[in-house]
């Protein structure tokens, strides 16, 4: 008997998995908060005996070397990833025994990365499951630009090589496991769906059933914006991360918050974006607790810029503490919970500004005001209203000074990034109008859509 578990990483679009059988397992692409993996190892009774990578993650600092070292698990990496660690190097073809009757084979799967590696998950030589990584995904591939813009197209032909090796080489029936593709910027595209079989993809995947010219220009001419932080990603995991401190911060009260936000620190606000527009520091930036924190956060902040995180409760601070760590933002210089009042200095008010609608922009006429499209180009090329200014959510804090004089009514395609742009707007003296609105209501609304 065998047992997959999958853990989660809701916020960055991940997934790791722990696998075994009755007494030991194997841990794949472990998240740096390695809790969660010794908490199922846990509730499985099972040591873990092998902890294995796909490949040098870009987008999330890995927990691999700390928890090999913490469970003695032999620590496998592909043999191609130069590393400054020890570790068990891991070429095409090499098998790892995991439990009884339980291993685990690697299979090359370059594409992704030069050297990533897959791994095949056997039962009594049986194939029960594919970990993928950054190769296989549900309906895609993993991105093949994050590695160096001279190896992409190259990278782009390995993936569908890899590809096609997979699926020539498993049954039907054997489950992909891919650890990118669920609202990952490694993805090449989003995920087709929560689970997936060889022989699915086979029918639907574009690497499987496109030859591979027509696949290499599909997929160069599909590929979005980079985040900013995955060009530390790649070199914290080369190095061998730290280990994590989840301990709560020091504790800011208003007159600290005031003197960060005078020299020019960060100081987030996790609260909802209901909340943060009707009230808040005057010059701080929200980024929802219950969004993509870790993502646009490190995105966006300059890289090593001291950051204050304000929360409604120690339980919502501690979730994007541990969202951060994940992406290398490790401490927080400090932190307050509560509501604004308190943290604002005594004698002040705080600031706020008005959210409204598509319908509400299309009544009132967009004359005589800014309409900001913060939305990637990708999106607005197929569709945006007319007459808006485009800059992206991620560029915007560089180049706010370009956003036309008036009232700023800024959009994106659903009201987080959106409100994530008023913040900054609001933050530097504008006036703005948040739109927190769907943007399939903006033409029906009345306002008129074009494309291109």
């Amino acid at each position: 008997m065998f047992f997959v578990d999958t853990i989660e990483l809701e916020g960055l679009g991940n997934r790791s998995y722990l696998a075994g059988g009755r007494r030991t397992a194997v841990a794949v692409d472990p998240p740096r908060d390695i809790d969660r993996v010794l908490a199922a190892a846990a509730r499985r009774g099972v040591r873990i005996s092998h902890v294995v990578e796909t490949h040098l993650h870009n987008d999330y600092v890995t927990g691999g070397p700390e928890l090999a070292r913490l469970t003695g698990a032999a620590y496998l990496v592909p043999a191609g990833a130069r590393v400054s660690y020890a570790r068990v190097p891991v070429a095409d073809g090499d098998v790892a025994e995991v439990d009884a009757g339980l291993a685990l084979r690697a299979v090359a799967t370059p594409g992704h990365t030069p050297h990533h590696t897959s791994y095949v998950l056997e039962d009594d030589g049986r194939p029960v499951a594919a970990f993928t990584g950054g190769s296989l995904l549900i309906g895609t591939v993993g991105r093949p630009d994050l590695v160096e813009p001279r190896l992409t197209e190259r990278l782009a032909r390995a993936q569908h090589a890899s590809a096609h090796r997979l699926a020539a080489e498993l049954p039907d029936e054997t489950p992909v496991l891919p650890t990118h593709g669920f609202g990952s910027f490694c993805s090449s595209a989003q995920a087709a769906g929560d689970a997936t079989t060889i022989g699915e993809e086979k029918a639907v995947n574009a690497a499987l059933t496109t030859d591979v010219d027509s696949f290499v220009t599909r997929l160069l001419a599909g590929l979005d914006d980079v985040p900013a932080y995955y060009t530390h990603m790649g070199p914290a995991n080369a190095a061998g991360p730290a280990p994590v401190d989840l301990t709560p911060p020091a504790v800011a009260d208003a007159e600290e918050i005031a003197a960060r936000l005078a020299a020019g620190e960060w100081v987030v606000d996790l609260r909802s974006r209901i909340a943060f527009a009707a009230g808040h520091v005057a010059g701080s930036f929200n980024f929802e607790a219950d969004g993509k924190i870790a993502t646009y956060l490190a995105w966006m902040i300059p890289w090593g810029k001291p950051v204050t995180l304000l929360a409604e409760t120690p339980e919502q601070l501690a979730a994007a503490q541990r969202e951060l760590v994940r992406v290398g933002i490790d401490r927080p210089e400090a932190a307050a919970t509560g509501t604004p009042d308190r943290w604002v200095p005594e004698g002040g008010r705080p600031a706020s500004f008005p959210r409204s609608t598509f319908a509400a922009l299309a009544e009132r006429g967009t004359d005589g005001v800014v309409v900001l499209d913060v939305r990637r180009a990708s999106e607005r090329a197929a569709g945006h209203i007319e007459g808006s200014v485009h800059i992206p959510v991620h560029r915007l804090h560089q180049r706010i000074g370009e956003v036309p004089a008036g009232t700023v009514w800024v959009h994106c395609a659903g009201g987080m990034r959106a409100a994530i742009a008023a913040s900054l707007l609001d933050a530097a003296g504008r006036d703005v109008v948040a739109v927190d609105d769907g943007f399939g209501a903006a033409a029906g609304a009345g306002l008129t859509v074009v494309t291109g």
